[in-house]
């Protein structure tokens, strides 16, 4: 690992950075087209800015149609930065609260479905490349569903895309309100001030100019900074990068794909935490560096535990904003830093290598029809809290723990989760990461197979009480999310990672419950009471 950039050296960065120099991360001529290619989000908020108007008139007719609702169909780049906006802004007075749905769980869709009019909701389809197996899945269902009530033109589903894409001509065919064409130069991980956020922005009322001023205003080299802060870090071995909870809510899960999906490759990479419990000081590893995102007009009650962790010894960063709306500063902030640090470790921040292992391990699946689980692998019960920290205890150095749950996404289960996690890293000290499946495969999932071989996996799966069909298709979400996890399992047996598996049968919050208490037993006597899951 380099050490960072003295400050000339950053300058100069940032010069080639702006100048779009694709040797900063490539010495491929062949992929310094491909990452020229993606380097739009560069100056999306000046692009943006110009569309100003465009945004508030559509903002406005949203409001005259007078949706209750609007549901989000989307995943990863598509999906998490909607998601920060509307956690962070709620929806303006006579404007639609936004739900994101990026899930094939059946039990996550009908909860979805069962909660809206479906003629007085707004539904927003959003895929770069108009192909994403997930979101045109969603599309289909939702589609026939609103069919069946008006028997004419689906005019409230709008899409976002980019030109030339499966989506735009199915748009154009399905007759949808509207269809917003995406700068092509954009990834989806670095989309949050393209149409991608602020179409949505637009519908709950945000106020899109003050997002795109705060942009504006922000000294790029302060995102240099914050990445070679990042590198830096990483190179001493604090490469966990763990966001505290306050400020922008949301906003973790958002920069956990850009870090993770953007860095972890050729066995490398920052590895973000996100939405894990505070913990006292001693749970923590010298493998963390901790982030505070502070905004004023936000309290997060967090001086105390943040004074703790300082005087700990273990580093904190943090960002101060004068109120949420400096939200758009950070998006471009972490995107350049993120883009820094790419530089800094020598890899290609914009491409994602690793990602089709498991989509083709899922094709596959789906095509023979077989979700039988074949050989590799430690197969758990809910009672294996002792095996489960076994493995973990067993980790080598600077490991990480990482569940990812193939469950419906609720309360209960959120909750669990995090009791799991903070069970797992008592005894152990190893941070902890978690995700809903399919959700994470567009997060985290290039990190979990071309980072760090040094994890321990563990995936919860579950039986559907009730599947969904997908239009044009011969299988139901319940078997697409089968075989997800199925194609998951594979390709990370494939990388040589090790990963355990759990099968909560129909009752999953119930086995989510009896894994908690089977690992807090199998820890210490009253390490880790029921009453204090942050440990």
């Amino acid at each position: 690992m380099n050490p960072p950039p003295h400050t000339s050296d950053q300058t100069e960065i940032l010069r080639r950075l702006l100048a779009k120099d694709a040797s900063l991360w490539t010495d491929d001529p062949e992929e310094q087209a491909k990452v020229r290619d993606r380097l739009g989000w560069l100056t999306l908020h000046d692009s943006m800015a110009v569309r100003r108007a465009e945004f508030e008139a559509f903002g406005q007719e949203v409001r005259t149609r007078g949706y209750q609702r609007a549901v989000l169909l989307g995943m990863g780049g598509s999906s998490l930065a909607p998601e920060v906006l509307q956690a962070t802004f709620g929806a303006a007075p006579g404007r639609p609260e936004l739900t994101v749905l990026d899930t094939t769980d059946p039990a996550s869709i009908l909860a979805v479905e069962r909660s809206l009019d479906l003629m007085r909701t707004l539904f927003i389809i959003s895929s770069k490349s108009g192909t994403t197996l997930e979101t045109i899945s969603l599309f289909r269902y939702f589609a026939a569903k609103v069919r069946t009530l008006s028997g004419g033109p689906l005019d409230n589903f709008v899409a976002i895309t980019d030109p030339g894409t499966p989506l735009e001509e199915l748009a154009t065919e399905q007759r949808l309100w509207r269809c917003f064409l995406n700068p092509p130069d954009v990834g989806g991980r670095y989309s949050a001030l393209s149409y991608v956020g602020l179409v949505p922005a637009a519908i709950i009322g945000v106020d899109i100019r003050l997002l795109l001023d705060s942009a504006r205003r922000l000294d790029l080299k302060a995102g240099l900074g914050l990445g070679a802060a990042l590198a830096e870090l990483a190179g001493n071995g604090r490469d966990k990068v763990t966001f505290l909870p306050g400020g922008l809510p949301g906003f973790g899960a958002w920069a956990e794909q850009l870090l993770a999906e953007s860095t972890g490759k050729d066995g490398k990479g920052l590895i973000p935490v996100d939405g894990e419990p505070v913990g006292r000081p001693e749970v923590y590893a010298d493998d963390r560096a901790f982030v505070r995102m502070r905004a004023a007009d936000r309290l997060d009650a967090l001086d105390e535990q943040v004074q703790a962790l300082e005087a700990a010894g273990h580093p904190v960063i943090t960002i101060d904003m004068p109120n949420a709306y400096d939200l758009g500063a950070e998006f471009l902030r972490w995107e350049i830093a993120t883009a820094t640090a790419g530089a800094l470790f020598g890899v290609n921040p914009f491409d994602e290598p690793d990602v089709q292992e498991a989509k083709d391990a899922t094709a596959a699946i789906l095509a023979q029809g077989s979700l039988d689980p074949d050989g590799g692998g430690e197969t758990l019960t809910p009672h294996n809290g002792p095996l489960l920290l076994a493995a973990a205890r067993g980790a080598t150095p600077g490991s990480y723990f990482a569940i990812q749950a193939f469950l419906q996404r609720k309360p209960e289960n959120d909750d669990l989760l995090a009791r799991i996690r903070a069970s797992v890293r008592f005894p152990t000290h190893l941070a902890t990461t978690a995700g809903y499946g399919p959700r994470y495969l567009h997060s985290t999932g290039q990190l979990h197979k071309g980072g760090t071989d040094r994890a321990v996996f563990l995936q919860l799966t579950a039986d559907d009480p009730e599947d969904l069909p997908i239009p044009e298709s011969p299988y139901g979400f319940g078997m697409l999310k089968r075989a997800q996890a199925l194609g998951d399992f594979r390709a990370l047996q494939s990388k040589g990672r090790r990963v355990m598996r759990l099968h909560l049968g129909d009752e999953p919050t119930a086995g989510l419950a009896r894994l908690v208490e089977s690992i807090q037993q199998s820890a210490a006597p009253t390490a880790t009471p029921a009453s204090a899951p942050g440990g």
